[in-house]
């Protein structure tokens, strides 16, 4: 019997890990992309988080007032809603020191308008420490609301 010249099985050459596949290369722009995008996409969520919470509040304030009706408790409750809003729109240090006229600047050039340079905004300067209160409480959660609602969607450089 002849036998035939064979030769043993040959395997294929292993399969070299460079270059990757075009999945994996997909894969890399998507986590590049992910890693530039994410941190854009936590601040613009805050900043509209923040509008929201703010004027979610308002509204809590709003109407609590109409059940207990006191102007001293309004004020004081409104002046501390502003207070907040202005000191996450901007430094800490630049917007809980502020009093008097200061203060009723800062809330008008935050608001882009001067909602509180007129007797509603000294009426919310004084109105929290002072037993009785004759404020209009309507215009002061008018003006309120409209301060709010003028606020910038983005925050300051």
């Amino acid at each position: 019997m002849n036998e035939l010249p064979l030769r043993d099985i040959h395997l294929p050459e292993p399969v070299s890990w460079w270059p990757p596949a075009p999945g994996w290369w997909l894969l890399l722009a998507l986590v590049i992309m992910l890693a530039v995008l994410l941190p854009w996409l936590i601040k613009r969520w805050r900043r509209k988080s923040l509008h929201t919470l703010a004027q979610a509040e308002f509204k809590q304030i709003q109407h609590a007032f109409q059940h207990h009706q006191d102007n001293v408790r309004l004020a004081q409750e409104i002046s501390a809603l502003l207070r907040r809003v202005c000191m996450s729109y901007t430094s800490r240090s630049q917007a809980a020191s502020l009093i008097g006229d200061d203060w009723l600047q800062q809330l008008d050039s935050l608001g882009q308008q001067p909602l509180f340079n007129s007797d509603i905004g000294r009426q919310l300067l004084t109105a929290p420490y002072q037993a009785t209160n004759n404020i209009d409480a309507n215009n002061l959660l008018n003006t309120c609301n409209d301060w709010l609602k003028a606020l910038p969607r983005r925050y300051p450089a």
